[in-house]
C-alpha cells in the first residue's frame, strides 16, 4: 500500500470508530491548546511591547517613585512605598539633569482624569477620555506628532492658560466635519480652547486609546484643575544617543537621589524604568508562564497517548480478522506496522490541528485583553505543536502497531 492509501484506511478506521476516536483527539486537542495559546499570548504581547518600545523610544527611560504599580515583592511580602514624585522635585530633576547634559530632553506630565467626558457644541464623548498635564516637551519625549494646530506658546505654559491638544477619536466625535482647532471645549467644569489635533495612533499595550484619547493640557494648567488628591508627575528622560544612555541613567540616578534626599547608603527611593527592564520582566513571565503551559500540555498530552494507545490496540483486537486476510494477500509485517502508526498519527494530527486553532485563538484574545492591537500567529510554535502530535501518535502507536504486526496469519483468520 503507498503512502496516500494508508491515509484513507485510516481515515476509514476513524469513521468506524467516531466517537472514541474524537474523545481522544480532543484531548489532544486540549492539551496543544493550552500549550499554542500561552505561547501565541505571551508572543503576541511581546511583539505589541516592542512596538510601543518603538513608539516611545528606544533611548528613554521613566523614573518613578518606589513601590507604586508594584507593592508586592516576591513571596508576597509587602514593599516599602515611598512618597510619590512631587512638582518640585520633577522640575528640579529636569533643570539639573538638562544643564549637566545639555543634549538631554526631560518631559514631565502628570496625570489628572483617566475617566473623562468632553463636550462641546451639545455633542459629548464616552466618559473614557485622558486628561494629562505636559511640558514642552511631552509631545516630543511620547513621539506624537500634531496633525493640525500647533503647541503650547512658552506664555500658555508659563501662565496656565485653559488650552488643550486633543486626539483623534475625540475629534470625530465632537467635530465631525470641521477642524477643531480654534474651538472650544469642556472638560471637568473647565472650558477649553483647542490649539492642536494629533495624528492617529491607535492603541497600544494597556489599551487606553494611546493619543486617540488623550486631552492633552499645560502642566502647569493642570496644577490648577480641582481634583481630590495630589497629583503624581511622571519624568521620563531621553537621549539622542542610544551609546550614552548607561551613562545619563547614572547621571539620572545621582541627581534623583539628591533631589529626593535619599541619604547615604539608603537604597534609591525610586525605580528606573527602560525598554531593557522592561523586557527582562516580561522575559521572567514569560519563561515561568512557558514553563507552566508546558507542565499542563504535557499532562494533557500523557493522558491523550495512553487513551490513544488503548482506542489503538481495541483497533488491533477488533480487526484481528482483517490482518489477517491482508496478511493471507501479500501484506507483510512492515505494511501491517505502517497502517496502524499512520492511523495513530491522523488521529494526532487531526486533533491537535484543531488545538492549535483554538490556542492561536485564545492566546490573540488573551493579548487583546492585555492591550494588545494586532493578530499574532506564532508560526513557529504551530510547527513545534504539529511535530508533537506526529511523536505522540509515533509513541502511542508503536505498541499496538507492532503487535498487529506480530498476529499469525493463520490464528488471525481464524479470529471471530
Amino acid at each position: 500500500m503507498s503512502f496516500l492509501e494508508n491515509i484513507r484506511e485510516a481515515l476509514r478506521a476513524i469513521s468506524g470508530n467516531l466517537l472514541r476516536t474524537v474523545l481522544t483527539a480532543l484531548i489532544v486537542s486540549i492539551g496543544l491548546m493550552a500549550l499554542v495559546g500561552i505561547l501565541t499570548a505571551i508572543d503576541a504581547m511581546r511583539h505589541s511591547l516592542g512596538e510601543t518600545f518603538a513608539s516611545l523610544g528606544a533611548n528613554a527611560f521613566e523614573i518613578k517613585a518606589k513601590g507604586y504599580g508594584n507593592r508586592f515583592r516576591r513571596g508576597g511580602v509587602q514593599a516599602k512605598q515611598y512618597p510619590p514624585l512631587s512638582y518640585l522635585q520633577a522640575t528640579l530633576y529636569k533643570k539639573e539633569l538638562t544643564r549637566r547634559e545639555p543634549g538631554t530632553v526631560v518631559g514631565v506630565s502628570a496625570f489628572i482624569s483617566g475617566a473623562t467626558e468632553i463636550k462641546a457644541g451639545g455633542e459629548k464623548t464616552n466618559p473614557n477620555m485622558q486628561v494629562v498635564a505636559g511640558d514642552e516637551n511631552y509631545l516630543r519625549i511620547q513621539s506624537y506628532a500634531l496633525t493640525q494646530g500647533r503647541t503650547f506658546s512658552p506664555a500658555e505654559l508659563n501662565t496656565g492658560a485653559n488650552v488643550a491638544i486633543i486626539g483623534q477619536e475625540m475629534k470625530d466625535k465632537l467635530f465631525p466635519q470641521a477642524s477643531p482647532v480654534g474651538k472650544y471645549i469642556y472638560a471637568l467644569g473647565q472650558r477649553f480652547q483647542v490649539v492642536g489635533l494629533l495624528e492617529k495612533s491607535g492603541s497600544g499595550m494597556g489599551g487606553g486609546g494611546g493619543a486617540d484619547r488623550l486631552l492633552l493640557v499645560p502642566l502647569e494648567t493642570g496644577n490648577q484643575l480641582p481634583r481630590t488628591g495630589a497629583l503624581t508627575y511622571d519624568v521620563k528622560t531621553a537621549t539622542p544617543s542610544a551609546g550614552s544612555l548607561a551613562f545619563l541613567q547614572g547621571q539620572a540616578t545621582g541627581v534623583m537621589r539628591a533631589v529626593r534626599n535619599d541619604r547615604l547608603g539608603q537604597e534609591d527611593s525610586f525605580d528606573i524604568e527602560s525598554p531593557e527592564s522592561l523586557t527582562g520582566t516580561l522575559d521572567s513571565i514569560a519563561g515561568k508562564m512557558q514553563l507552566a503551559g508546558g507542565i499542563i500540555a504535557f499532562l494533557a498530552l500523557l493522558g491523550a497517548s495512553i487513551a490513544l494507545m488503548n482506542i489503538m490496540l481495541v483497533s488491533v483486537t477488533e480487526r484481528t480478522r482483517e490482518i489477517g486476510i491482508r496478511k493471507a494477500l501479500g501484506a507483510t509485517a512492515k505494511q501491517v506496522r505502517l497502517q496502524f502508526l499512520i492511523e495513530a498519527i491522523v488521529i494526532c494530527v487531526l486533533g491537535g490541528t484543531f488545538g492549535i486553532l483554538l490556542g492561536v485563538g485564545a492566546g490573540n484574545g488573551v493579548a487583546l485583553l492585555a492591550g494588545s492591537s494586532s493578530f499574532f500567529v506564532p508560526w513557529g510554535w504551530v510547527g513545534v505543536g504539529l511535530t508533537i502530535c506526529v511523536t505522540v501518535g509515533l509513541l502511542a502507536g508503536s505498541y499496538p502497531a507492532g503487535k498487529a504486526a506480530a498476529l499469525d496469519p493463520i490464528d488471525s483468520l481464524r479470529y471471530e
